[in-house]
């Protein structure tokens, strides 16, 4: 079976229902899947939720053997934020001020870049930052 080559963020919250519940709400994602951990109701195995398109994967902050080999970490595990996801969008100030109002801490509010577009940059509920911008690096990368 021919699969679509894409590249998945994948994300690791100490609360993994609020977080999908925040992501939809302050940054509009929509849960395409949510699978509880079957020995815990209260905690997310693998979750996909989708944005325009594009989707994310995320899951709660508990031991597994991946994250043990990689060392994966939350923001509050590690102390800081170690990456960042840009989504790209039409209405930045809009979406801004959404996820104002539903509670996301706006580091950069939105402003024209030099390099082309307007975007503004946001904490979720645990500290993940994201950007958005109308800026487009994937439209000249043919």
């Amino acid at each position: 079976m021919p699969v679509t080559p894409a590249i998945i963020p994948v994300l690791r919250y100490a609360d993994a229902p609020a977080a999908i519940a925040f992501l939809c709400a302050a940054f509009g994602f929509t849960r395409h899947a949510v699978y509880a951990d079957p020995d815990d109701p209260n905690r997310i195995a693998h979750a996909q939720l989708i944005k325009d398109g594009h989707m994310i994967i995320l899951s709660s902050a508990v031991p597994t053997p991946f994250s043990e080999a990689v060392r994966m970490r939350t923001p509050t595990q590690a102390g800081a934020v170690t990456q960042s996801i840009y989504v790209v969008l039409d209405d930045v100030d809009g979406h801004a001020a959404t996820a104002r109002s539903a509670g996301a801490e706006i580091v950069l509010p939105p402003e024209d870049q030099s390099y082309g577009g307007r975007s503004y940059s946001a904490r979720d509920s645990e500290g993940n930052v994201w950007t958005f911008g109308s800026y487009d690096p994937s439209a000249d990368a043919g």
